[in-house]
Order: structure tokens, then C-alpha cells, then sequence
């Protein structure tokens, strides 16, 4: 049995009872179409050729003691569409000058309004590694993600159950692709530590309600244990929000809307984004410091 003939009958993803099942819905029409056109043999073959990731993702967030990834997108299905003056290239170029440690792109088309050239363009304006962030829920797009270009991957455990979860970052690792492995709730949260994931994504909105609670962040994060890097997503649009998440122990946060609604100015998303990171301290040489449940 394929993964495609899987999806039809259950055994990829999860009902969550939110948006979630939508999109998890179309993203499976989307990949049977794809698959048709190009078998997933072809994908393994144009993967294993693609060249190598010299961008490690992991390596790009311990440089500081708190990183920024910076992401791009057009729309959400909570805020609808951010900004019309959508232009990929020149926002990442903006990031970059800003000191973002990573960029994030978007590439799920039908609720976020994104494209695989939105980050092919992006993999060829700018050299910093790069989160193809997507819903991720068939092998097929993790060898993709590694066609594109892109140097890590998103995975949800809401929508994949353990088994999956583990054989998706098995196969990721093996492409040489980081995988930021994204939880909600507590529950969740065990589960990703049960996995080999380095990274955790904490996401602070909570998707039955859409509501954005940083108390997410500063619940699950002194959870995680010393030797994962820990990155808090969502809701985070001022520098007193940046200094939360920082002192729960956070390694890297990831900002989209709130750069994205400056994108008509190149300059003002350069000091947005220095105007959130501002607040933390600065790494010193020869005393560095990782997350607090590192310290001693």
C-alpha cells in the first residue's frame, strides 16, 4: 500500500477538530495529483541528486543567545490576507540585513496563499538556512523539501500519530533536513520527546479558538529538557513578548505577521527586527550561555 492509498483511509494523520482537518484534506488532494504527475521514486532519485545543505538549521540558531526566524507569508486562515505588497525576494533580502538567523517560508497554497517558488526564489537571493513551512503530512514532501532547497522542515504532532511522526524524521535526517517538530499542549509535548526531533516548536495559538496565550511558551518550555533547541511561535509582536519567551528558556522565536505588515518598507522591517531582539542579551565570547535548563 502507497502512502496515498494510507491517507484515504486514515492511517497518515489524526482528526484534530480544527482548521487542521481542512487543510490536512486539500493537502492530500494536492500531493495525489502530484504524484501522478511525478512518482514518489522520482522524487527519492531527484532528492539523493539534489545538492548538498551547507546551511545547517540548528547550527544558524545557537550563534546567539536568542535567534530570530524570520518568516514569510502572504495570509492565514486566522488574519486573512497580511499584505498585499507581497514580494518574497525583497522581504528575506530585509531579513537578512535585520540579523535573522533563519528564514522561514510558506508554501501551502490554498489557506496561506504561499508556493514552492516563493522558497526556490528565496533559496537563490539569500544565504541563510531555510524552514519550508508547510502541513507536512505524506513522505513525498519531505523529499520536496529537499528538491526546493530548504535546509529544515515543519512537522505537527497534532495531525501525525507517533509511528509517522518518528518514520518522518527518520527520513528527514537521512536527506540531511532538520525537522522543527511543533506542539501545542502537554500531551503533545511528551510525545515530541519521545521522538529524536532536536527541535521544538512551541506554537502559542491555539487552533480551535485561534486564541494566542505566550502562557503556552512559559508552561511547556521549562518542560523540555537540556539538549533541545526550543523555538515559540505565534503571537509574538513586541520586544516585552520576545523577553517572555526568552526567560522561559527559549532558544529562537519565530515572527511572521508582525514583519510581514512592514513589508511595504524594507527599512522599517530591518528595525522592527532589531526593535524585538534588542531587548536580549547579547552572546559574549568565552561566556557563552545556552538555555537555562543548561546553565549551572
Amino acid at each position: 500500500m502507497n502512502t496515498i492509498d494510507q491517507a484515504k483511509h486514515g492511517f497518515q494523520t489524526v482528526t484534530t477538530g480544527t482548521i487542521l482537518d481542512r487543510i490536512v484534506a486539500k493537502k492530500y488532494e494536492r500531493i495525489r495529483v502530484r504524484l501522478e504527475h511525478r512518482p514518489l521514486k522520482q522524487l527519492e532519485k531527484a532528492a539523493s541528486d539534489s545538492p548538498a545543505i551547507e546551511k545547517i538549521f540548528e547550527q544558524a540558531l545557537m550563534s546567539n543567545n536568542l535567534s530570530l526566524i524570520a518568516e514569510i507569508k502572504r495570509a492565514s486562515p486566522s488574519k486573512g490576507l497580511i499584505t498585499e505588497d507581497y514580494r518574497p525576494v525583497e522581504q528575506a533580502q530585509a531579513y537578512v540585513r535585520g540579523g535573522a538567523a533563519a528564514v522561514s517560508v510558506l508554501t501551502e497554497q490554498d489557506f496561506f496563499l504561499g508556493s514552492d517558488r516563493h522558497l526556490t526564489d528565496v533559496r537563490s537571493a539569500v544565504d541563510l538556512p531555510i524552514l519550508r513551512k508547510d502541513f507536512v503530512v505524506d513522505e513525498a514532501q519531505i523529499y520536496e523539501s529537499r528538491i526546493l532547497g530548504a535546509s529544515a522542515i515543519l512537522l505537527i504532532a497534532a495531525i501525525l500519530p507517533d509511528e509517522v511522526l518518528k518514520r518522518f524524521i527518520r527520513t528527514s535526517s537521512e536527506l540531511g533536513l532538520s525537522v522543527l517538530l511543533e506542539v501545542h499542549t502537554m500531551d503533545e509535548l511528551m510525545r515530541a520527546l519521545d521522538t529524536d526531533a532536536k527541535m521544538i516548536g512551541i506554537n502559542n495559538r491555539d487552533l480551535h479558538t485561534f486564541h494566542v496565550d505566550l502562557m503556552t511558551t512559559e508552561r511547556l518550555a521549562p518542560m523540555i529538557p537540556a539538549g533541545r533547541i526550543v523555538v515559540s511561535e505565534s503571537g509574538i509582536s513586541k520586544p516585552s513578548d520576545v523577553s517572555r519567551c526568552y526567560r522561559s528558556g527559549v532558544r529562537a522565536v519565530l515572527v511572521g505577521e508582525t514583519l510581514m505588515r512592514e513589508s511595504s518598507d524594507p527599512d522599517r522591517v530591518e528595525e522592527k527586527m532589531k526593535e524585538l531582539i534588542g531587548s536580549v542579551p547579547v552572546r559574549r565570547e568565552n561566556n557563552e550561555t545556552d538555555r537555562k535548563g543548561d546553565q549551572k
